[in-house]
């Protein structure tokens, strides 16, 4: 595997990302590891997991196809979790010393596809309390500003938790689980009021974002461009498993934590520090 750039990460760079809640670092994976992840995507797209789901309604233009956990199915994708510099990244902006590794997340949209990721926090999904946790956001392909997803500057500080909303055939429901959660704002029809951020990225830049940070996408607008991209999810030392009422995504079961419980078992690795 060839050397990867812009490590380590400035003190500007992880205060930048605990202030704004998202930074996009340029250049932080090698074009070796994108070439091998986007195989392992295309044969994940072929035979998929067991949590895959096609979010486009049949008839409808392109496609918007999600699927989870492809570090158990794919060697380049297990490979990327424990052998890349993504663990390292994670324990900077997190300012962890132990570093877990939660889940991935697969989203493709390809050309064409009318349907956006709808404002949401990630966080509220997930059975998961704590400060410690970071999305890495890694395009396959080349992203416009128009395609990539936006991030509300600063929303990870509001201290409020959103319920989270499940696609459905024909449109997109929310769930309320929580008495602290609460109806994500209408930020499209309040844009004036928010700070977004959003980048033109190529093939090796990645987002980092805290759980917190309240985001959403438009669709591929594109005739003719893909936009894979591969999201993992990494926990530091004070992330404890929570229980939740109703739907979590991803559901995973088998890992037997109990409320309180830090994260770190067979289906949950830790990836720092090595063992």
């Amino acid at each position: 595997m060839s050397a990867d750039a812009t490590l380590p990460l400035s003190d500007a760079d992880v205060a930048r990302y605990r202030d704004d809640g998202a930074i996009c670092i340029r250049g932080a994976f090698a074009l070796d590891w994108i070439e091998r992840l986007r195989a392992a995507v295309d044969a994940d797209m072929a035979t998929p997991g067991p949590m895959v789901r096609i979010n486009t309604p049949a008839g409808n233009p392109g496609l918007f196809f999600v699927d989870f956990q492809l570090w158990q199915r794919h060697a380049a994708c297990r490979d990327f979790v424990f052998e890349s510099p993504a663990a390292d990244i994670a324990a900077r902006l997190m300012g962890a010393h132990d570093v877990v590794y939660y889940h991935d997340h697969l989203l493709v949209k390809e050309p064409g596809t009318a349907e956006r990721t709808p404002w949401h926090h990630d966080q509220p999904y997930y059975p998961i309390d704590g400060q410690q946790i970071v999305s890495l956001w890694l395009p396959l392909d080349p992203v416009s500003r128009d395609t990539c997803v936006e991030y509300v500057k600063g929303s990870h500080r509001w201290g409020r938790w959103f319920a989270p909303k499940f696609f459905r055939q024909g449109g997109v429901d929310l769930q309320v689980q929580d008495a602290r959660f609460e109806a994500t704002p209408d930020i499209d029809a309040e844009r004036d009021r928010y700070e977004f951020l959003s980048w033109d990225m190529a093939p090796g830049d990645v987002i980092a974002f805290h759980a917190l940070t309240l985001h959403g996408a438009a669709g591929n607008r594109s005739a003719s461009r893909r936009r894979r991209a591969w999201a993992t999810r990494w926990c530091g030392e004070d992330a404890r498993y929570a229980a939740r009422i109703g739907q979590v995504s991803p559901p995973i079961e088998g890992h037997g934590l109990k409320p309180g419980d830090a994260l770190a078992c067979d289906l949950f690795p830790r990836v720092r520090p090595r063992a």
